[in-house]
This record gives C-alpha cells, structure tokens and sequence, in this order.
C-alpha cells in the first residue's frame, strides 16, 4: 500500500506555462524540454521493462494523476509538444512537486514505436512490495476474481470497487505477472495504487476469508439467493465473481455462505462480470 498524497498545494491551480486549472486541458508551451537522457531512460523503460524492475512507465493524464494522488513517486511528467495536459495532472504534479517536460513527436515516436500512443506519459518508482492479503482493510468488502483473466475487465472492476468502497480485491488465477502489469496499469486507470490488490492462489485466498470471519457470496447464475439478500448482511462480507463462461469455481461456491443470482430478463446469457461487480457493490452500498 502507499499513502495517499494531498492534492490542492498552494499555487496548484496553475499551470507552469501560466494556465488556469479551470480548463480541459493547460497549454504546455513554456514548459522545459526533456534532456537526451531522460528520453534514452524512457526508450530503455518502454523496450527493456525486465531490465529496470524498480521504474515503469505510466501512460495517460488519468492514470498519471491517480498514481500521483496514491502516492506514487513519479519522477517526471512528459507530454507531447503541442498536446495539453488535463488541469487534474497538473494539479497533481504541482501538489506534489513533480516537474513536467515537453517531448519532441518525433522522440515519442522513437520511444513507443506505434501511430496510437499515449501522448502524456510519466517515469514512476514502483512501491516497494506489492499489496499483501494482511495489507487489505478490514471494515469493508472484499471482492475476489476467481478465473478472471481479461485485464480490461480485471481494470473496470478495479475503478468500480475503488468508487464503492471496497477494502480490496483478490485476483485468483489471473494469470497476471503481477499488479503492475501494464495492462492492468491502464484499465484501472491507476486505481491499483489506491486500493489493495492481491494476487493469491485460491487456498491463500480461502485461508484469508476464513480468518477473516467474513460472510462470503459467490455469485452464480444458478444461485438459490437474489442480489437483495445481500443487501441485509451487516459487516464485511466477501464477493465472489467466477468468469462469465464458468462462474466461480466449485471450492469457492461449495464454501460459500450464500449463492446470489443477478435477475436478468429471460434470454440474456449473462452479465459481464465487472458489470456484476458494480450491481453488487452498490447494492451493498444501499443496504448501508
């Protein structure tokens, strides 16, 4: 875990080029230009991730200002001369004291080697470690991906649950390197930062619950429960969600204290799974 940083420093809302914040985005005109060096290190992160284990590189104006707001060290902010920066990214980098750099197009084409690229992107120091199961809160909800290996999926239920307030979520079977997969990195547009994820195996992660103490759900299209019975649960309660092809696995459904079903009209094969998340994260959220 890393410790939110405080967004709203005095000065933070302008632009080093002079720009309001209030805008969609500050022109960049006047801010310095990458040296040499720093391009080489970012050719050398983009081509050779293996080979520098302790930096990546983050893309997007989103993800960039929720890493910085996490906590996360970024070290420099580059955008493409000639394209804004969104005010939040700014802002972020002023709180924080993070310089941004312009970047020749033709460097970032060198850099990235593809006519769709991120045209704001940042060098970033790695946590130390990444979440373990004892670093995930334990006042709230849990949600646990059992077989859930779409990385834009596993991303979307990421922001879903930082918005709703879960604790964290368990990845089982994922088949992610690791949380920083890059990826990942994207689709949950930095959240992973925020919010505890773990890669576990499915004994770990039963171990866990159980001593945790926590109610567990698993939802299944043949479950005997609707999405309202878990609405009365009180305290912490544990959400499993299986792939959209197979549901949760059977060590997780056969241990579940209840199999809740989302009420779909007749003929809909199924819900994407971090669709139900969000169904189920809010229905949680109303009960409270």
């Amino acid at each position: 875990m890393v410790t939110p940083a405080q967004v709203g420093a005095p000065g933070a809302g302008r632009s080093e080029a002079g720009g309001s914040v209030a805008g969609m985005t500050i022109d960049q005109s006047n801010w310095p230009p990458a040296s040499p060096s720093a391009v080489q290190r970012l050719f050398d992160l983009v081509r050779h991730p293996r080979q520098a284990a302790k930096q990546i590189v983050l893309e997007d104006d989103a993800l960039i200002a929720n890493a910085i707001t996490a906590g996360v060290e970024v070290a420099e902010v580059y955008a493409e001369t000639g394209h804004g920066l969104a005010p939040s990214l700014v802002a972020a980098c002023q709180a924080a004291g993070v310089p941004i750099r312009s970047v020749a197009p033709a460097d970032a084409a060198r850099v990235f080697k593809i006519d769709k690229r991120a045209r704001v992107f940042a060098v970033a120091k790695l946590p130390s470690r990444p979440a373990r199961l004892a670093d995930i809160p334990r006042d709230g909800d849990i949600v646990v991906l059992d077989g859930v290996r779409i990385a834009g999926n596993i991303g979307a239920i990421i922001r879903s649950a930082y918005a709703l307030g879960a604790a964290g979520v368990i990845l089982v079977d994922s088949d992610l390197p690791s949380a920083w997969d890059r990826r990942l990195l994207r689709a949950s547009r930095g959240h992973v930062f925020a919010l505890p994820t773990v890669l576990a195996t499915a004994a770990e992660a039963a171990a866990h619950l159980a001593d945790q103490g926590v109610l567990v759900a698993a939802f299944d299209a043949d479950g005997a429960q609707r999405i309202a019975d878990i609405t009365a649960v009180r305290g912490p309660a544990a959400l499993i969600f299986g792939s959209e092809r197979r549901g949760p696995s059977p060590a997780f459904a056969e241990a579940a204290d209840l199999r809740v079903a989302i009420p779909m009209r007749p003929g809909a094969e199924s819900l994407n799974v971090s669709v139900a998340v969000g169904i189920a994260l809010q229905a949680r959220n109303s009960a409270g």
